[in-house]
């Protein structure tokens, strides 16, 4: 692997694990005891954590490096493919577990009474 190729997959890691931190849930907050609701949006976030982030990362890598290996076996660098396709497939399930973490804790704050705008 090339270091031009080398710096496209850091860029693609750096952009999907950023790209998943803009998702803090927006409330109405007329009318809301804000203390209250940082306790509240404290023990969601807490609850998320249960989403088993470490397996959904794992599962999305070994499919993309095994696309990637598939793709490879077509092009004549099964090796390369397979690299690059494990970390864009790890980044897509970092993506996809900080999503559903996210999902939950708006999910608990709705069950809470509070006005989840996004």
């Amino acid at each position: 692997m090339d270091r031009k190729q080398v710096y496209r997959l850091v860029i693609l890691f750096a952009v999907t694990v950023l790209s998943g931190c803009a998702s803090k849930p927006i409330i109405d907050s007329y009318n809301v005891d804000m203390v209250q609701y940082e306790k509240d949006l404290a023990d969601c976030e807490e609850i998320a954590e249960q989403v088993e982030a470490g397996k959904i990362t794992a599962s999305s890598a070994a499919f993309g490096a095994g696309v990637g290996a598939a793709y490879g076996a077509i092009s004549g660098d099964v090796g390369q493919s397979a690299a690059t396709g494990a970390v864009a497939g790890g980044s897509g399930g970092i993506l996809k577990s900080d999503n559903e973490k996210a999902k939950v804790t708006k999910n608990c704050l709705r069950h809470r009474g509070y006005a989840v705008l996004n």
